[in-house]
């Protein structure tokens, strides 16, 4: 490579995102105190960019506008520019991103904003093209506009920002009003169940039209409504949709056949279309979620998603340290010759790479049939490419096939006569030899940025997966994740989580020079892992360390005025507004994963005022759960655990006795959202036997492991058979 022409501070950076802006002609900063000071020294705007590594449109406006050395000068020569990681600041992104949803009606990366020397904004967008188009004026001239403004209007400026920051603060506040108690479980259960039932597409699954995301949130929500209406035509209404969802976007080219996982989201109705980057929070929740549908249904076709979802991990997205990495690029070089990147070029096929790669006779099929024919029949391959030309605008994809099942295996064996034992192997093959040729391609940037938050989701979705398939590979892969959290992302003199760490040089982990502390989210998410860890591997370590830190959050994030918890802690005089997000999205949302938490948290220690403090939340929520819950699907989800009482399911036996695994693995094959598990060994100097005395008085019957279903510290008659046992779980 040649010697870059331009260096900026984002060199001493960690974060792949910034490092891939620190040879702009742009003066970048980081959001540091630094630029802060810069700008008030100067009388200067700031002009802050919020993007993240795999962000399609965030590579465009740095492509055409911040590799520009003409506007990167108009850039150094009015503002101080900040580049900011929003998956690093979560915290940052969400104070601006209020403010542009609030003044634009819409938000997405990249996001750009102009701010006052003193951090509060005025303007602010999304993507700019470079120049003056018919429809959308330009970066340039919103740049030599905004510059102008500052010199000719400065005090209007200033006033009118005040304006918008005491606008944005009464928008954004959630707290209790008057009435203090958590809203009715069943009518926001039914709410929700309503408006999700109205949103579902009947072909084709999911919750809207186009795009399509996954949203394991709604898919949780379904899966728990099924199971309290286990009876009910709409608790069946429910679990059909869920599973039909994960049936079509497991066909679907969402999900990659070759290399296994899933990209972010289809651009159709009919997950046909993705972007193709990779999240590391989409691949957690959706190995929890078709563990779940595998544990309900029988049905191996989610086990083995489950496993695809655990593989492409395991290959593609663990650091040899233990931890995970965040993300997969959508954009890649078609070839090493190539010199512009393409979205999808690492996945997607023309029809006669396929034909050259499959070019054998199928012995026993109908006369001429290829192994080309059988693969390009079942993954609907076409020979002019299978991708609308509507669903491609820039024509990245123009003569290409993303691969989808069109057919089902008895369909495409019937078709060319074939067993479909036989077809399965041939269809195996055929993807071997396609992953093999995939292979040589250049592979798409991978962020190697190592999230808490992220990190917490992921081993939820190997503990879950380990329990449900009985795998315990899965749950080995969980406990080495969970040490090598404790290890980089915990200070164990403050007791405080860490945001992120970073691969660096030689393949070690480093952290920033300043380490980013831990937010609300990576308090949430690795405390439900812990939760989900103890339950996988019985080790009560996991168990100490989760209700430490659900401590530690309500020291630093509880809002005793309005109650519930803010996104961030206080005391950060960079940050204008201290937030409570109120939306599931592509991530369930802290406050309503931390409801089921403390829930959890109370059942394992007898810290009853956590129960308490789970109403307060709901309470907070309260008028939103009950006029749209679709918009929190998991804390709707948790009013029902709230209301229906966390139970303890307590085994008592020895946990090397082929009885006591008999016992846990019938407590590992029900789906049971309102139980929870306790194993007494009778090592009554353990720490849950110091937490909660009641374990004490529990015995093994005629010397058998032994099940007890307790609710308020009251335990029902002792079983002894995994039949009744499934028997209670199920009631």
């Amino acid at each position: 490579p040649s010697v870059p022409r331009h260096t900026n501070r984002l060199i001493n950076e960690k974060s792949p995102y910034l490092l891939q802006h620190a040879h702009n002609p742009v003066d970048w900063f980081p959001w540091s105190q630094e630029a802060f000071d810069k700008a008030k020294k100067e009388n200067k705007l700031i002009f802050l960019s919020v993007g993240y590594s795999t962000c399609h449109w965030c590579h465009v406006m740095e492509e055409e506008s911040f590799k520009n050395k003409e506007i990167g000068e108009i850039m150094n020569k009015n503002f101080v520019c900040i580049k900011v990681d929003r998956e690093e600041r979560p915290d940052v992104d969400k104070v601006y991103m209020t403010f542009v949803q609030a003044t634009s009606g819409g938000g997405g990366w990249p996001m750009s904003v102009w701010l006052t020397p003193d951090l509060k904004p005025f303007v602010g967008g999304t993507y700019f093209p470079p120049e003056d188009g018919v429809h959308r004026v330009g970066f340039r001239t919103v740049l030599l506009r905004i510059a102008e403004q500052w010199k000719e209007n400065k005090d209007a400026l200033l006033e009118n920002s005040q304006k918008i920051l005491e606008a944005l603060l009464h928008r954004s506040e959630i707290h209790v009003r008057g009435q203090e108690s958590p809203p009715p479980s069943k009518e926001v259960m039914a709410t929700c169940f309503q408006q999700l039932s109205n949103s579902y597409d009947e072909d084709y699954g999911g919750f809207s039209e186009s795009p399509k995301f996954p949203t394991p949130v709604n898919l949780n929500f379904l899966f728990t409504y099924w199971a309290l209406h286990r009876t009910t035509p709409q608790g069946a209404r429910a679990l059909q949709m869920a599973l039909h969802t994960l049936k079509m976007m497991a066909h679907g080219g969402i999900h990659d056949h070759i290399g296994q996982g899933f990209h972010r989201y289809s651009t159709d109705q009919h997950w046909h279309v993705p972007h193709f980057e990779k999240m590391l929070y989409d691949q957690g929740q959706l190995a929890a979620m078709y563990s779940r549908a595998f544990q309900i249904s029988g049905d191996e076709f989610f086990a083995d998603v489950a496993q695809d979802i655990l593989l492409y991990v395991s290959r593609d997205l663990s650091d040899q340290a233990g931890g995970f990495y965040s993300a997969e690029d959508a954009d890649s070089y078609p070839t090493t010759a190539s010199g512009e990147k393409r979205e999808g070029a690492f996945c997607v096929w023309e029809a006669e790479e396929i034909r050259a790669l499959l070019p054998d006779p199928v012995e026993g099929a109908t006369e001429g049939t290829t192994l080309g024919d059988v693969f390009m029949h079942h993954y609907g391959v076409k020979e002019t490419g299978n991708v609308s030309p509507v669903k491609d605008p820039r024509q990245e994809l123009k003569g290409k096939n993303v691969l989808i099942v069109q057919s089902s295996l008895e369909l495409t064996a019937a078709r060319f006569g074939l067993e479909l034992g036989r077809l399965g192997a041939l269809l195996w093959e055929g993807r071997r030899r396609l992953s093999a040729a995939r292979a040589q391609r250049p592979r798409p940037h991978m962020d190697t940025k190592m999230l808490a938050a992220w990190n917490g989701l992921m081993i939820s979705g190997f503990a879950q997966a380990g329990a449900a398939l009985a795998k315990q590979e899965y749950v080995s892969r969980a406990v080495q994740a969970a040490a090598f959290l404790r290890r980089h992302l915990f200070d164990p003199t403050s007791g405080r989580l860490l945001r992120s760490c970073y691969r660096g040089k030689d393949n070690r982990v480093e952290q920033s020079t300043v380490p980013i502390q831990g937010f609300l989210e990576d308090y949430a998410f690795v405390i439900q892992a812990l939760f989900d860890l103890y339950e996988a591997s019985l080790e009560q370590g996991w168990l100490e360390w989760a209700l430490q830190l659900q401590h530690m959050q309500d020291k630093l994030f509880w809002d005793p005025k309005g109650f519930a918890y803010f996104s961030s802690e206080a005391g950060d005089p960079s940050l204008l507004l201290r937030l409570k997000d109120d939306q599931d999205g592509a991530e369930p949302t802290a406050n309503s994963v931390t409801v089921t938490n403390l829930l959890r948290a109370a059942c394992y220690s007898g810290h009853t005022e956590w129960v308490e403090k789970a109403g307060q939340i709901l309470a907070a929520f309260s008028e939103r759960l009950q006029k749209i819950p679709i918009t929190l699907p998991e804390m709707a989800r948790a009013t029902a655990v709230f209301h229906h009482t966390l139970k303890q399911v307590v085994i008592c036996g020895d946990p090397q006795g082929e009885d006591t695994k008999e016992m846990l693995r019938c407590v590992h094959s029900v789906f049971s959202p309102n139980k929870m598990l306790i194993l007494a060994d009778g090592d009554s100097s353990a720490f849950l036997y110091r937490q909660l005395p009641f374990l004490a008085s529990l015995e093994r019957k005629d010397g058998k492991a032994t099940a007890y279903l307790c609710s308020n510290f009251a335990c029902s008659l002792p079983v002894t058979s995994p039949q009744e046992l499934h028997g209670m779980l199920c009631s």
